[in-house]
């Protein structure tokens, strides 16, 4: 990591606005984040055409973080084992960022405001378990969704925007589909990242010919993070992934070019790749950028 003393006043702010799409790129080689990388290593396309790169920061912006924690039963425990790290995995974070934590079973409800006190939120995320009755069940799609609507109205206009999850990733969509659900990460511009512990394993997609009924298919923040640009871990250790999480969050590319337009309402897919010049440097990169955006 880079070293947490730049002073705030000197970080360069990407400020959204109407005719921009911005999108949050990680790029890594196996295990291992790739940092040095600059805009000339960037190449952007809109519904296939490539667009000209107007913004470029690296690992510079304020960073909005939602903790988005399921305390609904057995995941309890989990919860207070990445709160005995959480100073730790927090410092990862810059003078400038702000975390909120809302907790979800059933229903999800706000811990703590955004805030930039970080030591406050490393504390808060202990309490997060005893002082909220969210109801028995667990919504995860209903969560990320209002996670999205929270972040779209407090994050304000400046910065980077992403969301955490720790969940088990035991739920069905309760007619509440992974395209609602992305329309709301998209619209307000959030990367969704997951840790995901217990017995849970990604769904396997449906067989041939089988009918699943699409309001009540099983939950997949695997699907939502790689659709959007995040990562889903499944971790035994979840204190060990939250720290290695935090991190790779916070270390990841900005870039932003000028909307092209677009009908109301339509879907327009994004694909970053590196130039010629990039991929001389790192053959064997993976990119994560979100895949498209609805226009406003």
């Amino acid at each position: 990591m880079c070293a947490q003393d730049a002073s705030a006043a000197d970080t360069p702010i990407f400020r959204t606005g109407v005719a921009d799409v911005r999108v949050d790129v990680q790029v890594t080689s196996g295990n291992k984040l790739i940092t040095n990388l600059t805009q000339q290593d960037f190449t952007v396309a809109d519904q296939g055409q490539e667009q000209k790169i107007v913004y470029f920061g690296r690992d510079s912006e304020p960073l909005s973080l939602v903790l988005l924690l399921d305390i609904s039963g057995s995941m309890r425990k989990w919860v207070e084992r990445i709160s005995n790290t959480a100073r730790e995995s927090l410092s990862y974070l810059r003078p400038g960022d702000r975390v909120a934590i809302l907790v979800f079973g059933k229903n999800m409800q706000v811990h703590q405001q955004f805030s930039d006190n970080l030591a406050e939120s490393a504390r808060q995320i202990a309490s997060a378990v005893r002082d909220h009755d969210v109801g028995a069940g667990t919504y995860i799609n209903q969560a990320v969704a209002g996670a999205a609507e929270y972040m779209r109205r407090n994050a304000g206009s400046d910065g980077r925007r992403a969301i955490l999850i720790l969940t088990d990733n035991l739920s069905l969509t309760y007619q509440f589909s992974d395209e609602t659900v992305l329309r709301a990460l998209n619209e307000s511009d959030t990367v969704l990242n997951a840790i995901v512990v217990g017995r849970a394993i990604r769904p396997s997609p449906p067989k041939p010919g089988v009918y699943l009924n699409p309001d009540f298919t099983p939950a997949d923040v695997f699907k939502l993070a790689e659709e959007t640009g995040g990562e889903a871990v499944k971790a035994d250790g979840p204190d060990v992934s939250f720290r290695a999480m935090i991190e790779r969050i916070r270390t990841r590319y900005s870039l932003a070019y000028h909307a092209p337009g677009g009908a109301a309402g339509s879907f327009r897919t994004i694909s970053v790749h590196l130039t010629g010049e990039g991929y001389k440097k790192y053959p064997w990169a993976d990119i994560r950028a979100r895949r498209g955006y609805h226009v406003q």
